[in-house]
């Protein structure tokens, strides 16, 4: 079928803000001609992809199966167009990067400032999200890489380039609070306890329920935060036992120590990963390099 790409941009536009008007202002056409362009593009594809009414406009079911494909092929142009532009002068191209602020605060900052020494002229872009959601982004061909704890059931195996850091989620409490720091103590009894946790969108929150699961036991925490930092604050005024990544803890968190439990807690990864049915930017390669692979 052969229907122009231009239909598609208006498309992909009117989607994205659910908006005749506001497309036609990104575009710099007028509201008619986005009207025109939505209409001529159902009738080729011979169904409506937009349900329109007075106050709003919504996709159809149709008009949400093409925006799926057409949100990925938008994002790859500009990609393309973006890596073009900055290579021609930059040398390298911007190098744009998703992960969690945690992994971000705690293991990126390093490697980012050592990549910035070296290449000054390249514009870092990072985008905070969830492992999760950073997958999302990189299917979309949003991020050039992403920083993913590892497992993550939404992360294609053939994306990953490295495993650039091991570690070990933990339990940490303040031992003024809880007295648990000279035993054993099962989940059983560990679930009993005020637990805080990340909320229920993370990688981090689905591993802990699943372990819970595996020893037939359900988890329902305390507390849900989307800040791993959060939690330390709060595990050191007492206000329950956190579950947390070992990296996070530091030579200030004194006031809190790690819980044994009896059951063993499997390890986890940091993983780079990219998008490998989409070009590869220079400045992803030399980012790459810089990392250390476990």
């Amino acid at each position: 079928m052969d229907i122009n790409y231009e239909l598609y941009k208006v498309f992909y536009h009117v989607a994205s803000s659910l908006s005749f008007s506001e497309a036609s202002k990104h575009l710099f056409i007028s509201q008619s001609a986005v009207s025109q362009s939505i209409k001529t593009l159902e009738r080729k594809l011979e169904q409506p992809l937009f349900v329109r009414s007075t106050k709003r406009v919504q996709l159809t079911p149709a008009g949400k199966v093409l925006l799926k494909h057409i949100e990925p092929a938008m994002n790859l142009i500009q990609r393309g167009e973006n890596q073009l532009l900055d290579a021609a002068s930059l040398g390298l191209g911007q190098l744009h990067i998703g992960a969690s602020d945690t992994i971000c605060r705690y293991f990126l900052v390093p490697y980012l400032k050592e990549f910035h020494q070296r290449f000054p002229a390249v514009p870092i872009k990072v985008t905070n999200a969830t492992s999760s959601k950073c997958v999302e982004l990189l299917e979309q061909g949003k991020v050039d890489l992403i920083f993913s704890n590892y497992p993550n059931p939404q992360l294609n195996h053939s994306y990953v380039q490295k495993t650039v850091l091991c570690f070990h989620d933990v339990f940490i409490a303040n031992p003024a609070s809880f007295h648990l720091d000279k035993q054993e103590i099962p989940f059983a009894e560990l679930k009993q306890y005020p637990i805080m946790t990340l909320d229920q969108k993370s990688t981090t929150s689905e591993f802990l329920h699943n372990l819970f699961l595996q020893h037939q036991l359900e988890l329902t925490p305390e507390v849900e935060l989307s800040s791993n930092d959060l939690l330390m604050d709060l595990a050191k005024i007492g206000l329950g036992i956190a579950f947390i990544p070992d990296y996070c803890l530091s030579l200030d968190s004194s006031d809190l120590y790690v819980l044994k439990t009896k059951e063993r807690i499997p390890a986890r990864q940091i993983v780079a990963a990219m998008n490998t049915s989409l070009p590869v930017s220079v400045s992803t390669e030399e980012l790459l390099k810089l990392l250390p692979e476990v």
